[in-house]
């Protein structure tokens, strides 16, 4: 008796590694350095619509690492005419043309893939990176 039971352990075991593959795609094919090249079609440097206002940009780069990390780095512009830059980090997945970008500390963010372009879609603000 105890070995019918260990042979449907195995057995379940077996069955549920053989289940449906995961549809998100490897994420290695995408990764590297890419540059924001325009916000909301406007060419950089660019101030986003943005409730109560917001600050000019002035450049950014986004990096996709393999195994569904990513770091980004922003430029503002300071209202004393120098520049301030913020990091941010966090992880994606992607599914065929889709990407989502979880922010460490905030939420996800939704972008699209064609080629060697992302577009990220922050709340209706469109920002887009080439490679």
């Amino acid at each position: 008796m105890q070995k019918f039971f260990l042979l449907l352990l195995v057995m379940g075991l077996y069955l549920s590694a053989c289940g449906p593959a995961n549809k998100t795609t490897e994420v290695s094919d995408i990764t590297g350095a890419y540059k924001l090249v325009s916000i909301n079609g406007h060419e950089l440097p660019y101030a986003p619509p943005h409730e109560g206002g917001a600050p000019q940009v002035l450049s950014s780069t986004l990096t996709l690492n393999p195994y569904g990390t990513f770091s980004m780095t922003m430029t503002y512009g300071t209202s004393s005419g120098g520049s301030v830059s913020r990091d941010f980090h966090g992880t994606y997945t992607r599914e065929d043309s889709v990407l989502r970008f979880q922010w460490e500390g905030a939420g996800q963010t939704p972008a699209t893939l064609e080629g060697n372009t992302i577009t990220i879609d922050n709340e209706g603000i469109f920002f887009t990176y080439q490679k």
